[in-house]
């Protein structure tokens, strides 16, 4: 069997054609990151990590907190903690109490 010599000119356009593909691959790959991505926020935003259910947002002394009325979770975002420790101890007393389940009911 006799093997044909690949010219420069042959491994630089075979060299460039095999980028191009990578690239269109590694697009096609973020495309379907950001889609799968998309989904899921649509599939889990505002439920419950916990059970499931609908969460509900309530905003108490500029602080919203997230609460599940299903299974009782209450649930904050990225910063809210640090925001309500920053409204002082009477503040936090006072979410917490707000947000506990009535026992009578």
């Amino acid at each position: 069997m006799k093997h044909a010599r690949i010219t420069s000119e042959e491994e630089y356009f075979l060299k460039h054609e095999m980028e191009l593909r990578r690239k269109t691959q590694a697009e096609h790959e973020k495309k379907l990151k950001a889609e799968e991505k998309k989904k899921l926020k649509e599939l889990h935003y505002m439920h419950c990590p916990k059970c499931g259910m609908d969460l509900t947002e309530i905003e108490f002394r500029g602080i919203r907190v997230d609460k599940c009325f299903s299974c009782e979770g209450t649930w904050f975002d990225a910063g809210e903690v640090e925001a309500a420790t920053n409204l002082g101890k009477n503040t936090l007393d006072s979410i917490f109490t707000l947000f506990k389940k009535d026992k009578k009911a």
